[in-house]
């Protein structure tokens, strides 16, 4: 393998001019082809009987693609070595437009890391930061694990604030059930901000077993396009209300 002067593109960018001789291919095509031979099946021989030259003649090209992508992976990993190249990234590969009858000819292009020179810093002073933690934070920390752990039960009062409250709704508009106008089992947490304040509104005071119609008019700025400023018909079934329970 020969390698030409390493060209500089930009501060960044390298490349570099390799060949590699046309001989050592085609003594790797004919090893690899003379071992493929000893387990190739094909149509009327017997497995390893095959002839060289038809396993030259079905093989052979997709055996050279092989060598000689191996061969400049080779030539490429030796002149980064031999350079020492600190190689950012993947290479691009070119073949050279003059072709060679004794050398396979080819440029790597890449990027390398920049050279990076540290400064002088014996000057410099660092001021720690430090972190108070009092009883404020502890107790708020507990206080947003508890709320991560709460369960609910059920209760014979009417929905509150912070209530589950667990519904079956169908939403029309113009007749038509709409898309995603429909649930059943649908748990809403009162305040939590999960449905339109008008939704939830009309289930604050509600217990379980009832069932309610309204009208409820989508925000112009609603996320679903084809809602935005539309009027629904709503029925709602309640199937329960279960009041939090912190730990």
């Amino acid at each position: 393998m020969q390698t030409e002067q390493e060209i500089i593109l930009s501060s960044l960018e390298r490349r570099i001019d390799m060949s590699v001789p046309l001989a050592d291919i085609d003594k790797g095509v004919e090893q690899r082809l003379k071992k493929l031979a000893q387990t190739v099946k094909m149509a009327g021989f017997r497995p390893g009987k095959v002839p060289m030259r038809l396993v030259a003649q079905q093989y052979g090209p997709q055996v050279r693609s092989e060598v000689v992508a191996e061969a400049v992976r080779r030539a490429f990993g030796q002149a980064v070595r031999d350079q020492n190249f600190r190689v950012a990234g993947h290479p691009t590969i070119e073949p050279k437009s003059v072709e060679s009858v004794s050398h396979l000819e080819f440029s790597a292009t890449f990027e390398v890391y920049p050279e990076i020179k540290p400064g002088d810093v014996s000057g410099a002073s660092l001021e720690r930061p430090v972190i108070e933690v009092g009883e404020a934070e502890v107790d708020k920390t507990i206080e947003v694990l508890r709320k991560q752990r709460i369960t609910y039960s059920a209760t014979g009062r009417t929905a509150e604030e912070g209530d589950r409250v667990t519904i079956d709704f169908t939403g029309r508009i113009n007749g038509e059930v709409f898309d995603g106008g429909q649930a059943s089992g649908f748990p809403v947490i009162l305040g939590a901000g999960t449905m339109l304040p008008d939704f939830e509104s009309q289930l604050k005071g509600v217990a379980g077993g009832a069932k309610n119609s309204f009208e409820l008019t989508f925000p112009e700025d609603y996320h679903a396009k084809d809602l935005a400023g539309k009027t629904a018909q709503f029925e709602v079934a309640v199937q329960n209300v279960e009041l939090p329970q912190l730990p």
